[in-house]
């Protein structure tokens, strides 16, 4: 049986060491899927409860941005949980997010 996009986005994303991060683009990018860096997004909004778990708050704008923030209940569990995998946050933001960059269609 094929798998879906969401599957597939799952399936990256489940790849992302802690302590790192990656952008929606990358991972549409990595699937073959450019222009789909939305549906990457609307992907990580139904992540919660999945099985195995997908460690959504590891996915973040391409300029390092917590967008997605607002999908996690409460907002700054997005910030917490990468905080606790040593990433430093300020304004919503990663700060050296070129450190902690992790590129799918390099490292997979």
């Amino acid at each position: 049986m094929e798998k879906t996009f969401y599957e597939m986005v799952y399936e990256v994303v489940r790849l992302i060491p802690a302590g790192r991060v990656t952008s929606y683009g990358a991972i549409a990018k990595c699937l073959g899927s450019g222009g789909s860096a939305r549906m990457v997004g609307y992907a990580m909004n139904n992540a919660h409860g999945m099985h195995p778990p997908v460690p959504a708050h590891r996915v973040v704008n391409r300029s390092g941005l917590l967008t997605g923030k607002f999908h996690f209940t409460p907002p700054e569990l997005m910030q917490q949980m990468l905080e606790n995998e040593g990433i430093v946050i300020v304004d919503d933001k990663i700060q050296n997010f070129n450190k902690h960059y992790w590129d799918p269609s390099v490292e997979i």
